[in-house]
């Protein structure tokens, strides 16, 4: 009975084994199955890409309703992709003339994308982003907004295309997450997150109010292309006193990477010759760029620990006088008041119109004849009797010594 059971045990146990490995190698068919299908989408997405890039290296540049016309089957997180990869191969992506406010980017032939799942967006990976109060609460709040299933998103885009306003509010309030997943992007380039995510909350309502749901394709991949347009703009506008044109914006920022990637390599600053050779621009147009990327600085800056003292006040101005030539004019101003005071008011006033020493604007013979109801010949007359008598010795020692 004993060595029965013994049996019985032993083909139990094979019989796990043997599930066990049917489990197991399903298991690994399974995975390899996604990974396949994985490593097949991220192809065809790294295809389309080159595709795209391919498209318009030659032209070095494209504008964002053009783009955004090729983007069909693109997820937001396909689309930083392609935008990293253009940047990094100087093909400047233009809105210098696109408004937020009026123009409409030309996506008819966006095809429907792969749902995105929102909840992929982590609001909480921050690293590197100085996040304060105000920040922490807004964020804190929008977790608590729950995110919309597809179904639910195409039934409040249907409600928001025919005007519904609560449609519309909550189809916003569903993908502030990824407005914040885009912005965070975006920080160190002189705008603050908090007014970034403001900045992509209005490209996000711009989205809202355009998003047209007939033509087929996902909100998310839509709206992705209001907000980077909304963001990129402010900092355009904004994140400088003096504003700097949109690709110029993207010049700059691709001399300040070479220039890291430089000093890294090197051990050193790189010359401008260096980054000239890196960047396959002349010399020149390196020094021009670096020209325009210098921040200003204020005139009442502080200067020395007491601040008693600002920036301003060890700037000479070129233009002004020097005190030497200042107290010489002054002399000489005294001087020529006192000579024309002997001749008649008429005389006096006619050399101060021709001459301009009253306002540094001389008159033509004519235009002082008009002053006088007379004629050109007559206050040539008057000058030239005028003149003769400032150069009697008498009066024009006193002038000599400033010639």
């Amino acid at each position: 009975m004993s060595r029965k059971k013994e049996v019985e045990n032993v083909e139990n146990l094979e019989n796990v084994e043997k599930i066990e490995s049917l489990e197991s190698l399903e298991n690994v068919e399974e995975t390899n199955t996604k990974a396949s299908k994985k490593d097949k989408n991220e192809s065809t997405t790294v295809s389309k890409i080159d595709q795209i890039v391919n498209s318009v290296k030659d032209k070095g540049k494209i504008d964002y309703s053009e783009l955004a016309a090729q983007l069909g089957n693109f997820s937001p997180e396909e689309m930083e992709k392609l935008f990293d990869k253009l940047e990094k191969l100087n093909i400047q992506v233009a809105n210098e003339t696109v408004d937020i406010d009026d123009e409409e980017p030309n996506i008819e032939d966006l095809e429907e994308v792969e749902d995105l799942d929102i909840e992929d967006v982590n609001i909480d990976t921050l690293e590197g982003i100085s996040v304060d109060d105000p920040v922490r609460m807004y964020l804190r709040e929008i977790g608590k907004i729950p995110l919309l299933s597809f179904e639910d998103e195409l039934k409040y885009a249907k409600l928001s295309y025919e005007h519904d306003e609560a449609a519309k509010q909550k189809l916003t309030e569903s993908n502030l997450r990824l407005v914040v997943s885009i912005a965070k992007k975006y920080v160190g380039r002189g705008m603050l997150f908090l007014d970034l995510i403001q900045e992509g909350n209005m490209g996000l309502i711009k989205a809202v109010e355009k998003f047209d749901y007939t033509k087929g394709f996902k909100f998310s991949t839509y709206a992705t292309w209001w907000i980077r347009q909304a963001i990129t703009r402010a900092i355009a506008d904004q994140a400088r006193t003096i504003r700097i044109p949109v690709h110029m914006v993207e010049t700059i920022n691709k001399l300040i990477r070479t220039s890291r990637h430089l000093l890294q390599q090197n051990g050193r600053e790189p010359t401008p010759e260096e980054i000239a050779v890196e960047m396959e621009i002349p010399v020149e147009k390196v020094l021009e760029i670096q020209k325009i990327a210098q921040d200003p600085v204020s005139l009442e800056t502080p200067i020395g620990e007491e601040d008693d003292s600002h920036l301003g006040d060890f700037i000479p101005d070129d233009d002004s006088p020097s005190p030497q030539d200042a107290a010489s004019y002054t002399m000489l101003k005294e001087q020529l008041n006192e000579v024309l005071e002997t001749l008649t008011p008429r005389e006096a006033k006619v050399l101060r119109l021709r001459f301009g020493l009253d306002d540094g604007k001389a008159r033509t013979l004519e235009e002082v004849g008009k002053e006088f109801s007379v004629t050109r010949e007559r206050i040539r007359q008057i000058e030239a009797k005028a003149l003769r008598k400032l150069r009697h010795p008498s009066k024009s020692k006193k002038l000599k010594e400033y010639m």
